[in-house]
């Protein structure tokens, strides 16, 4: 018998609403010593601002919006019924049960890359496969190699987490590295 709770199933049922798992700073400042960015940046699912903080902090134009208010951005809005706006850049960490709407929604509303911070397992599956990586613009994944600490937990988690960066202007397999 498998013992779910090794493998990262919620037995508990007690999974924080609407996915609201800030990401930790080490993994945007990680992100940022491999990419840079030309324009403006959205995130789209900014949640109390913990990847936007650190882009700011940086030199970038940021937009920060989320479908909760949780008393940070600029707005309170649905990024996926967004249809009228263009950006430069996306980076966020979306909801996991979203990530797939998220990335087709986001390829369409930036001119240059789409970043999501998600589970490694993103990988897998045939949707996933079919839909978006068969487009071919997933250009960079970010392994983050030790196992990250979220706000509110006491230890690393037992889930490995990478950056996806997809880029519209790319045409090809995507590179892999760790950080």
């Amino acid at each position: 018998m498998i013992n779910l709770n090794i493998v990262g199933h919620n037995t508990k049922n007690d999974r924080v609403n609407n996915d609201f798992y800030p990401t930790p700073e080490i993994a945007t400042l990680k992100l940022l010593e491999k990419e840079s960015f030309k324009g403006s940046i959205w995130e789209c699912a900014c949640g109390d601002g913990a990847i936007s903080e650190i882009l700011v902090k940086k030199g970038y134009t940021v937009h920060s919006s989320d479908l909760i208010d949780r008393g940070y951005g600029d707005e309170t809005i649905d990024f996926l019924k967004v249809n009228d706006r263009k950006i430069n850049n996306i980076i966020t960490n979306p909801p996991f049960k979203l990530s797939l709407e998220f990335a087709l929604h986001g390829l369409k509303t930036v001119n240059n890359k789409l970043v999501l911070f998600q589970k490694l397992v993103f990988l897998e599956g045939v949707k996933r496969k079919k839909e978006l990586f068969s487009l071919n613009k997933l250009k960079n994944i970010y392994v983050i190699s030790n196992r990250l600490k979220f706000k509110g937990y006491k230890t690393g988690g037992l889930m490995c987490f990478a950056w996806f960066v997809f880029d519209v202007n790319y045409n090809g397999k995507p590179q892999i590295d760790w950080i």
